[in-house]
């Protein structure tokens, strides 16, 4: 009896893998195994970059609060140490976001805790 290999699936899983790696360079794009690998890769590159965001946004609210606070005559640390002993409990997302958008009421919290 001959041998039965279910090449529909086999194809069809080759293309979908290809298919995700359009737009790659060279061989990353339409060779089997180089394409493989390179979209494997990339499945690591993302979730490791989904918590390095995190991080560089983090950083960036710092640096935004620090620039702020430096106009009020503060720097970040005094800042934060400051909301945390007055009990102003804000996030530095929402912080950063009022120093970018709203310097007026950025002023007003940091006269708040002065």
């Amino acid at each position: 009896m001959p041998r039965s290999v279910n090449h529909v699936a086999s194809r069809a899983k080759r293309k979908r893998i290809l298919k995700l790696t359009r737009g790659y360079f060279g061989a990353r794009k339409n060779v089997w195994t180089v394409a493989k690998n390179t979209w494997e890769k990339g499945l690591t590159y993302a979730y490791r970059d989904r918590r390095n965001k995190k991080r560089n946004f983090r950083s960036l609210w710092i640096q935004r609060i620090n620039a702020a606070a430096r106009l009020e005559g503060m720097s970040y640390s005094v800042l934060m140490g400051k909301l945390s002993k007055a009990g102003i409990e804000i996030n530095r997302k929402v912080l950063a976001d009022l120093a970018v958008n709203n310097p007026e009421a950025f002023k007003a919290i940091v006269e708040k805790v002065k």
